[in-house]
C-alpha cells in the first residue's frame, strides 16, 4: 500500500515554473491524487480483504457471500427509524422484509472503486488540456531567471530576448490568457456535475450528506438516524434462492456484515467536505476573473499587489498600452522571476512601449 500510494507523490512535488493558480492545481493536482488515494485504499480493502461477510443456514457461505457482493443486498429504510435491540436487530434490518416496496437496495459498493479512479481522471483533464495549449511558453520566456545567481553578461542578453519578444508580440496573448481562464471554468464545472453525478450514484443521498452528518450530533436521541450508517449500511439482508432436493424452491435469508462501508462512509465524508470547499473556492476564482476581464481599472493595482517594487504609476501607464493576455503574461512572468530581474524588465518595457507610440505619432 506505501509504494501504491507513494506513487502519487508525483502529483504533489515542486513546480519550478509556474503556469496556473494554487485553486487551479488544488483541483488538478491535491484532488486527483486524493481521489487516486481513496481508490487505492478502496481495492485494496475490497479485493484483499472480505468485503462482505453472510450468515445463511443450509448453504455454504462463500456461496452466498459471493452471490449477495455480485447481485445486491438490501435495508428497508422504515426500520431506520426503530429502536435498536427491541423492534429490530439492526439499524435498517426488519423482519418484514418480504415488503418487496419497501425495500432498499445498494449495488453502488462494488463499482465505488471504479468511479473513483474516473472522477481523478476528470479532475485531471483540465491540466492536460491546458498543458497543451501553453505548450511550454512561460518556461521558455523564464529561461532560467526565475534563479538570479547569473552573470551579468548572460543576464542582459536573456533580458533582452524577452523584451524583444514582449515588444513583438504585444496585443497578441488574449487567446491565451482565454484559454487558461476557461480551463479554471472547466474546473468548475467539473466539480459540480462531478457532486450531481455522486448524488445519483448514491441515489440522491450525496448532495446533503455531510450537513446532515454535521447535525446529526444535534438531534434528540429518540429522533437520531446516522447518515452514515443509512447511506453505507454495514448490516444488509440478501435473499438467495437454491432448488431442494425434491426441485422445490428454497429461500434462504441471510444476514450480511459489509465492513468495506466503514471505509466508504468515511472516505465520503472527507470527498464530501472537500468537494464543497473546491466549489466555493473555484466560484471565487470563476467570479474574480470575469472582474479582471470585464474591469480594466483593478488590473495595475492587482499588478502592483503582486510585486510591490514595481511602482503603480508605471503599472497603470503599462495596463494602458497592453491587452489583457499581455498583462496576463506580465503577472505570470512576475510569479516565476527572480524580483529584481523582473521589475527591471517591466520599466524597460514600459519605456520601450512609449518610445514606439511616440514614434508613430
Amino acid at each position: 500500500m506505501y509504494k501504491l500510494l507513494g506513487g502519487l507523490a508525483n502529483y504533489l512535488k515542486y513546480q519550478d515554473i509556474v503556469i496556473d493558480c494554487a485553486v487551479f492545481r488544488l483541483h488538478n493536482l491535491f484532488t486527483t491524487a486524493l481521489l487516486m488515494a481513496c481508490s487505492l485504499i478502496i481495492t485494496a480493502t475490497q479485493y484483499v480483504g472480505h468485503p462482505i461477510q453472510c450468515m445463511v443456514d443450509g448453504v455454504p457461505a462463500h456461496v452466498v457471500n459471493t452471490y449477495c457482493w455480485i447481485s445486491s443486498t438490501f435495508t428497508m429504510p422504515d426500520a431506520f427509524k426503530r429502536q435498536v435491540g427491541t423492534e429490530v436487530a439492526h439499524p435498517g434490518i426488519a423482519n418484514d422484509f418480504s415488503d418487496k416496496d419497501a425495500q432498499k437496495f445498494y449495488t453502488y459498493y462494488q463499482w465505488v472503486c471504479f468511479v473513483l479512479f474516473f472522477q481523478a481522471i476528470a479532475c485531471y483533464t483540465p491540466k492536460v488540456i491546458w498543458d497543451s495549449f501553453e505548450g511550454g511558453l512561460m518556461r521558455m520566456l523564464v529561461m532560467g531567471l526565475n534563479i538570479g545567481v547569473c552573470s551579468e553578461q548572460k543576464k542582459t542578453k536573456k533580458k533582452q530576448i524577452i523584451l524583444d519578444y514582449l515588444m513583438t508580440h504585444i496585443k497578441r496573448h488574449n487567446i491565451y490568457a482565454l484559454r487558461y481562464w476557461a480551463c479554471e471554468c472547466l474546473c468548475l464545472i467539473n466539480i459540480i456535475v462531478q457532486m450531481w453525478c455522486m448524488n445519483k450514484f448514491f441515489d440522491g443521498e450525496f448532495l446533503n450528506y455531510g450537513l446532515r452528518v454535521m447535525n446529526y450530533s444535534q438531534q434528540a436521541q429518540e429522533d437520531r438516524i446516522d447518515p452514515m450508517v443509512y447511506v453505507f449500511p454495514r448490516v444488509t439482508k440478501c435473499i438467495f434462492h437454491k432448488y431442494g432436493p425434491s426441485g422445490s424452491i428454497q429461500k434462504h435469508d441471510s444476514l450480511c456484515i459489509l465492513p468495506l462501508n466503514i471505509v466508504n462512509e468515511k472516505t465520503y465524508i472527507f470527498i464530501w467536505f472537500w468537494f464543497v470547499i473546491l466549489l466555493t473556492l473555484l466560484t471565487i476564482l470563476v467570479i474574480y476573473r470575469i472582474f479582471i476581464i470585464t474591469m480594466p481599472k483593478i488590473r495595475p493595482k492587482i499588478l502592483h499587489a503582486k510585486h510591490r517594487s514595481i511602482p503603480i504609476e508605471t503599472c497603470e501607464a503599462l495596463c494602458r498600452k497592453v491587452d489583457i493576455g499581455d498583462w496576463w503574461i506580465l503577472l505570470m512572468l512576475g510569479t516565476n522571476m527572480d524580483p529584481i530581474i523582473y521589475r527591471e524588465i517591466i520599466a524597460e518595457l514600459a519605456k520601450n512601449i512609449e518610445t514606439n507610440r511616440s514614434n508613430q505619432y
